[in-house]
């Protein structure tokens, strides 16, 4: 199983040192979180070992031999007439234990993520992200000014969500850039520098469209948080 990403003391100061230079120049309120997974995704291991139970079931008229064979041996080798109702407890036990070894085999988080479609991946990680911002962000700010970026390590999933202030005069295309910047660091695994490397390029962006006022505080943390 891939290790969860942790970053070091060193690199939650850098990232919450890029967003007070970032806040600096606009009004903008940027929140960052970076997470493990966004979803344990247990159904899709429950999905996935039901299926293999299934596939059992139907590959069963295909070798009817096969199963006669292997409750001769369970017999030790005896080969005799067996009840419809032998059988049938034979089949079900067997299709349970599959289940059961199946759903063992899927609590391995890589195996049960690289089973999961990417665009199941895609809708979690982006509901958790919105969910984190509809707690932390939304509305927390007088002017509507807070923006969330998220990154998900082991999804390899990343969102950047804004308040409405924000989302009324950025269109969404324009965050594309710093998802881009903070993707490429984060694939040679420099996860604070991808950190870093959104927070500046969505500043430039909250520069231009929301410029420093006057006596504008400073409403949220700027500490990267771990979960």
């Amino acid at each position: 199983m891939r290790k969860p990403v942790r970053l070091s003391e060193e690199e939650h100061r850098m990232v919450s040192a890029a967003v007070a230079r970032a806040e600096a120049s606009s009004d903008g309120e940027i929140v960052t979180i970076v997470t493990d997974l966004s979803d344990h995704y247990q159904d899709i291991a429950s999905r996935w070992a039901a299926a293999m139970a299934l596939l059992f079931l139907i590959a069963l008229p295909i070798t009817p031999g096969f199963w006669r064979d292997a409750m001769d041996l369970l017999s030790s080798g005896w080969s005799q007439d067996y009840s419809p109702a032998a059988f049938l407890t034979a089949i079900a036990a067997t299709a349970v234990f599959i289940y059961f070894v199946a759903t063992l085999m899927l609590e391995n988080m890589s195996l049960r993520l690289a089973l999961t479609p990417k665009s199941v991946k895609e809708d979690r990680a982006r509901a958790r992200a919105i969910d984190l911002f509809r707690v932390g962000t939304e509305s927390r700010t007088d002017g509507r000014t807070g923006i969330l970026i998220f990154l998900s390590t082991m999804e390899h999933r990343a969102e950047i969500v804004a308040d409405s202030a924000i989302a009324e005069v950025v269109a969404p295309e324009e965050w594309a850039e710093a998802m881009g910047a903070m993707i490429d660091e984060v694939k040679q695994g420099r996860t604070g520098a991808g950190m870093i490397a959104a927070v500046d390029r969505v500043g430039t962006i909250l520069a231009k469209h929301f410029p420093k006022s006057d006596g504008n505080p400073n409403e949220l943390p700027d500490r990267l948080i771990e979960l």
